[in-house]
């Protein structure tokens, strides 16, 4: 017979505890232990559900540290180990990047460039809109190869332009870079890092950043590791969206794409080089704005 409820209904003062646990021959240590496991059944229980809700939001993309600054954030401060073990529990897990392949096209006369950022990817608040990056990636698809090209923000890691195509022509990658100037309007100086793909070293795009007053700068060659910001962002949208089904047009795809970047990872999705805040609360200097509340029953 379970004797704990008829303990628990004469809890309203210390000394009615104490005979009820005389009379039912129960020590008084053995019930509060599990007064105290009950309770902390039922907050694992709410905070598990919390953070399901946090989980699906964040398309099952988000793991523990993640999950864990929305719920600060909206006023759950629970450990970042126990938020670890409940997800681990119910077998909720975020999803890790996987590092791809470089396919640039060298261009032997890129040497020529200078190296004006040299690994320095610090985030500064102060830097926005003075250090850009910019790079290509591949998407297979069932109409055929399509090409994400980016201008990502090296002080926010912000996605300040963007451009797709069925081709690898300069076109794609002054379409990015002009996306981006038309948004952000920086001041004259600004440097665009690359790496040495001929299409980032051509004298097409060459000229484009020459009207803008914008100081191109470019890697080592087979350096991937000295445009990591760009890399990184391939990486993690690959993972998050492009890899997780199958794309049959280049409609569909650029509406994912462009739904994924201004409406998630610009806005929402939360960077842990940033301190766990978005690209745009990072630049205005603010919190991140939580994913929404789990309502309650």
């Amino acid at each position: 017979m379970n004797v704990y409820p008829f303990i628990a209904a004469e809890q309203a003062g210390k000394d009615n505890v104490k005979r009820a646990c005389e009379l039912l021959k129960v020590s008084r240590s053995a019930y509060y232990t599990r007064d105290r496991r009950s309770e902390r059944d039922r907050v694992d229980t709410h905070l598990t559900e919390r953070i399901t809700a946090v989980h699906v939001v964040s398309k099952g993309t988000y793991g523990a540290p993640r999950v864990h600054a929305e719920l600060v954030d909206a006023g759950l401060r629970h450990g970042r180990k126990r938020v670890a073990r409940l997800m681990r529990a119910v077998g909720i897990a975020g999803r890790c990047p996987r590092r791809w392949s470089n396919t640039t096209t060298p261009d032997p006369n890129a040497g020529k460039r200078p190296d004006l950022v040299g690994r320095d990817f610090a985030v500064d608040a102060r830097a926005v809109d003075t250090r850009w990056c910019g790079d290509i990636t591949y998407i297979n698809m069932w109409q055929g190869w399509l090409y994400l090209a980016t201008v990502i923000d090296l002080a926010s890691r912000r996605v300040v332009g963007w451009a797709v195509a069925d081709h690898l022509k300069t076109d794609l990658v002054d379409a990015a870079l002009s996306d981006a100037l038309a948004r952000r309007r920086p001041v004259d100086g600004l440097v665009f890092h690359s790496d040495r793909g001929c299409q980032y070293t051509s004298d097409q795009h060459a000229k484009l950043a020459a009207a803008h007053k914008v100081r191109l700068s470019v890697g080592r060659r087979g350096q991937c590791w000295d445009n990591a910001v760009a890399e990184s962002f391939f990486a993690t949208i690959k993972t998050e969206l492009l890899h997780r089904q199958a794309w049959p047009t280049h409609k569909a795809t650029r509406q994912a794409i462009f739904e994924y970047i201004e409406g998630w990872y610009n806005t929402r999705r939360r960077h842990s080089s940033l301190g766990h805040r978005s690209p745009a609360a990072y630049e205005a200097g603010t919190t991140a704005r939580p994913l929404p509340a789990l309502k309650a029953a």
